[in-house]
């Protein structure tokens, strides 16, 4: 029987380790693409990189919305998200916020719409999905966030700037981008190579895999630990990267062997971040100032209702 550990990850967001098998089946895995021979964790190399952009999102599910048709209630939402990065200096030892953008979106289902009166402080957008079902409307608005932050992360790296995005990459362009996945919802190793990310320590890293290999969204992947934990277990501190495939295998290594330098210099502490270590501290402090860009949540419900209300009199007078 295995050791029992107790995370230090705060429950409320779930476990960092929360396998998945059916989230696996993205295509084949080649775990011979940087080494075929048997697997040893590999240091990282700090390649002087001057400056890293950092990108993340956030997103608040503002109210639950109903469009009353003679046929059935239609469901909706109403959210606000916000995309942004952090762009730290490291010969000048700074970081600043650049390029926030806040937007908030109503989401209707069975392809209805219905226009949110804008005015007031608070406008949204609209959009509408074919299906009813209330996770489909979520997952919509997940989407929204998630090409935003592709999209900034894309604009950004073709700037020049080195780009951490958090989460999977969605744009699969060859440009210098990492996606930093914090979380383990999928056994993508064979029992052969996957003892290695045990013996990984902060600042190593498992040789690079394919993940996808022959899929629409295949792309190099890698493991590295950010911090050596006393009291850890063996993925303690273990975090999973991703590049584009259609970057250059060598360029895929540079970037991995960067990045695996880099990422421990950024790793936050249990005092500080109940997500810890994996929530590095540039992207707690951009998650900080984007909700509070986002507003109180109580005034924007209040104003969204306010909005609607106006929006029904005005209906009805004219």
């Amino acid at each position: 029987m295995g050791q029992l550990f107790v995370e230090g990850w705060a429950p409320e967001y779930g476990s960092p380790y929360e396998a998945d098998d059916a989230l696996a089946d993205e295509g084949k895995v080649d775990e011979s693409v940087e080494a075929d021979g048997p697997w040893v964790p590999i240091p990282g190399v700090d390649d002087g990189v001057a400056e890293v952009a950092i990108v993340d999102g956030v997103r608040r599910i503002d109210a639950r919305l109903t469009i009353d048709e003679p046929a059935g209630p239609i469901p909706g939402i109403c959210g606000s998200y916000g995309v942004g990065a952090v762009i730290w200096n490291r010969p000048e030892a700074r970081s600043a916020f650049t390029e926030i953008q806040i937007e908030r979106l109503a989401v209707f289902g069975n392809g209805a719409g219905a226009p949110i009166p804008a005015d007031g402080p608070v406008i949204y957008r609209s959009e509408s999905v074919p299906d009813s079902d209330p996770g489909a409307l979520i997952r919509h608005f997940h989407g929204a966030m998630r090409k935003a932050e592709a999209r900034l992360s894309e604009r950004l790296g073709q700037s020049g700037l080195f780009v951490v995005a958090d989460g999977p990459i969605n744009d699969l362009s060859a440009t210098e981008k990492v996606g930093y996945i914090k979380s383990h919802r999928a056994p993508y190793l064979s029992e052969q190579r996957a003892p290695v990310i045990g013996r990984v320590r902060a600042g190593e890293r498992t040789p690079l895999f394919v993940i996808g290999k022959g899929g629409q969204y295949e792309r190099y992947s890698w493991y590295q630990r950010l911090a050596d934990l006393p009291g850890g277990h063996s993925w303690t501190g273990v975090v999973r990267c991703e590049v584009s495939s259609a970057l250059r295998l060598a360029q895929a290594i540079a970037i991995a062997n960067r990045t695996t330098a880099l990422l421990p210099l950024l790793a936050s502490q249990a005092h500080i971040d109940p997500r810890a270590p994996q929530n590095l501290v540039p992207i707690a402090a951009l998650e900080r100032e984007l909700r509070r860009r986002l507003g109180d949540s109580g005034f924007v419900y209040r104003a969204l209702r306010t909005a609607v209300a106006a929006g029904s009199r005005e209906a009805r007078d004219g």
